[in-house]
């Protein structure tokens, strides 16, 4: 671990690395033609600078909101500290954001400029939002560009002179304000000082390389958005924070080699992509040809590693996980492979910095005790309540909001519901809000229900109602090889089956007024397009339950076990 941190704030933290290791390698671009472009802390620092001035001339007000609109490059980090060093504010925004939640970040934050990069669809991803951007508004086109109508990135470099002065901010200043999904109602700006952003890592090393933490030796690949807390802390607030190499994915169609050739040494990602490398590797070795070959020392040595190296992941030392809950099956596979992932729990309030299991303390179904310097309790409704060192400053343009956030002492309110087993590790239950009551007067938790239904492999995501029926239901969307067998009669009776037999092992676990009555798989995919995911592949709840609502009742009636839209 790099001792030297005795800096402040992230920016701090990078101009040490600038001036230390100036011709390090920091930032790994691959580009369109298969090339790669590398970028060296000098490099970063330079073209960081150049923007810092033009910011500058623009006299823009001080802590003006500048918005980030763009896929993850290394640019997108550039002119984060480009933003920085000019004493304005950072505005990410998802790139799968619709034309009204665009607008209504605009709006909201007041944002005076707009860098725009490569975008969902690319240039159909920029018609689709361009005309909810002001004409009057500023843009800046990143290299890479979706957009083509705003001043070019390359242009302003090469005709700047850098800015050697650069804002050196105070840790209590306002850095960003990340708007979160937004799983019901409008997104919330949540404010982090550099104080917040600088705690993340500072207080996170436990979590990493069996507690050792991270250091300028780790890789790191960054493919989630860089909009979202989890990406943000784990690989811009981390890389800044130790020296960390970052690499960039160009996307699905070149991740695999993406991946191979970062070969990261810490690697976060969804339940969703570790589940389809596990489902990848069943398909070309049969699992039972894995626990054979897996039962012998020696050969079973070499099969793990080579399965490892295959995907990328030999060099990981620390492998991690969130948003949703791991399947068990594929915990304990990877586990096998000599990799434990390690599940955590955090928020955009709490920069991701709350709870994480760690090596050899892992408990299946909880995400672990509460990270150094956070105080963890459980309140009335058993909801969790949090006081973490990356703390938000609070909602942007809402204090009422932000003081019923919290108690009197000052801990925040999640709105999650939780219970601590006896060594403080913490098993999330449900949202305070999202448990419902039955027909028979019965309260019913969905999330712990939804996770067991998440360890099927043709299960993507469920959705666990209703309200005033005899016995909830759960909505199921499938994956996409599922949708294709169910073109025919007999992958249609296959799925039933299955799913049938599943659902019986499920309803096993729960009290009587728990157990499912039946599981309906819906004909059109849940997405982020249709509003039925959030960016970060969480069910929208509400919008779900709206959308099927006049079907639920009669599937729940309809006395079959699997029900097929």
């Amino acid at each position: 671990m790099n001792n030297n941190n005795n800096q402040t704030t992230l920016l701090h933290r990078f101009l040490h690395w600038e001036s230390s290791t100036p011709d390090t390698i920091y930032l790994t671009q691959p580009l369109a033609d298969g090339s790669v472009q590398e970028y060296s802390w000098r490099e970063v620092g330079d073209q960081a600078r150049r923007m810092a001035a033009h910011l500058r001339s623009l006299d823009l007000p001080g802590k003006s909101s500048i918005g980030l609109f763009a896929k993850n490059t290394a640019h997108w980090i550039i002119a984060d500290l480009a933003i920085w060093m000019a004493g304005h504010v950072s505005v990410p925004l998802y790139t799968t954001a619709n034309a009204d939640t665009v607008r209504y970040v605009l709006e909201h934050a007041e944002v005076r400029l707009l860098f725009v990069g490569r975008l969902e669809g690319e240039a159909a991803g920029w018609d689709a939002v361009c005309a909810s951007i002001p004409d009057s508004l500023p843009l800046i086109d990143l290299p890479m560009s979706s957009c083509g109508e705003g001043t070019s990135w390359q242009h302003i470099i090469a005709t700047t002179e850098p800015l050697q002065s650069v804002h050196l901010p105070a840790p209590e200043e306002l850095a960003t304000i990340i708007y979160t999904s937004g799983s019901t109602g409008d997104p919330k700006g949540v404010m982090h000082s550099f104080a917040a952003m600088y705690a993340a890592p500072a207080v996170t090393g436990c979590m990493y390389a069996n507690g050792q933490g991270t250091s300028s030796s780790d890789r790191l690949l960054s493919y989630l958005p860089l909009a979202h807390t989890a990406e943000r802390a784990v690989v811009e607030a981390v890389s800044l924070f130790s020296g960390c190499r970052v690499f960039f994915s160009l996307g699905l169609e070149t991740f695999s080699e993406d991946l191979r050739r970062a070969r990261p040494t810490i690697f976060l990602s969804m339940p969703r992509l570790w589940t389809k490398f596990y489902q990848g590797i069943n398909e070309r070795i049969d699992p039972a040809t894995q626990a054979a070959v897996f039962a012998n020392p020696v050969e079973g040595k070499l099969m793990k590693a080579q399965i490892l190296s295959a995907l990328g992941l030999d060099q990981v030392h620390t492998g991690l996980s969130g948003s949703a809950p791991l399947p068990v099956k594929v915990m304990e596979w990877y586990r096998q492979l000599g990799l434990e992932l390690l599940e955590g729990y955090g928020m955009s309030e709490n920069f991701g910095t709350s709870h994480f299991s760690l090596p050899g303390q892992v408990r299946v179904g909880y995400v672990g005790a509460v990270i150094p310097g956070v105080e963890c309790r459980i309140g009335a409704d058993n909801e969790i309540l949090v006081k973490s060192p990356a703390q938000m400053l609070g909602y942007y343009k809402l204090p009422e909001l932000t003081a019923q956030s919290y108690t009197e002492d000052g801990l925040f309110r999640t709105g999650d519901r939780g219970e601590l087993d006896e060594q403080g590790r913490l098993r999330i239950t449900g949202r305070v809000k999202e448990l419902f009551k039955t027909a028979k007067g019965k309260y019913v938790a969905p999330v712990p229900i939804e996770a067991k239904l998440g360890n099927h492999p043709r299960v993507e995501a469920s959705c666990v109602t209703g309200v005033g029926l005899a016995q909830p239901l759960a909505l199921l969307n499938v994956s996409a090889e599922t949708r294709a067998a169910l073109a025919s009669a007999e992958g249609r009776d296959k799925v039933a089956t299955e799913l049938e037999v599943f659902l019986a092992e499920v309803n096993a676990q729960f009290e009587a007024h728990e157990q499912l009555a039946c599981l309906v798989v819906v004909r059109e995919p849940w997405t982020i397009g249709n509003a039925l995911l959030t960016p970060t592949l969480k069910i929208r709840r509400s919008q779900i339950e709206e959308r099927y609502h006049n079907q639920i009742e009669g599937w729940g009636g309809s006395r079959c076990t699997v029900v097929f839209e």
